[in-house]
């Protein structure tokens, strides 16, 4: 018997530029449904690209256009017993306004210092690490 195929998603690492004008700040958002702070991510849609479905996730979850920058690591892990696959990318906020929802009921920008803290799973941790790492803000 195989395995079922995995879950698609993608998300990104969104940041900006700190609006005290010093470094970055990193946007979290917070799931009611999970209660968990996290990168915004989403399954992907039949025929979308990862890139596609990325700037579309943002774009929902965050209200934020944002411009994709360097790939960071793939995501695997197992969701209700099936695989799951989040492409991730950095990517630096451009203009937009946050409205909360059923799905996004908080966003924040914070330090990267206070926003590895604030992350719930330590994947996303993990790829905070990455794009701090390769980005070059």
């Amino acid at each position: 018997m195989s395995s079922p195929p995995p879950i698609l998603a993608a998300g990104c690492v969104l940041w900006r530029p700190a609006l005290s004008g010093h470094g970055i700040e990193i946007a979290l958002v917070h799931r009611p449904k999970y209660d968990d702070w996290s990168h915004p991510k989403g399954k992907r849609k039949r025929g979308e690209t990862a890139e596609a479905c990325a700037l579309r996730e943002v774009l929902e979850e965050t209200g934020r256009r944002c411009t994709l920058g360097p790939r960071l690591p793939t995501a695997r892990y197992t969701v209700a017993g099936r695989p799951k696959e989040v492409v991730y990318w950095a990517a630096r906020a451009l203009g937009g306004v946050f409205e909360p929802n059923s799905e996004i009921d908080l966003l924040v920008w914070l330090p990267p210092g206070e926003a590895r803290a604030r992350l719930t799973q330590p994947r996303d941790r993990e790829l905070l690490d990455a794009a701090m790492a390769t980005s070059r803000h």
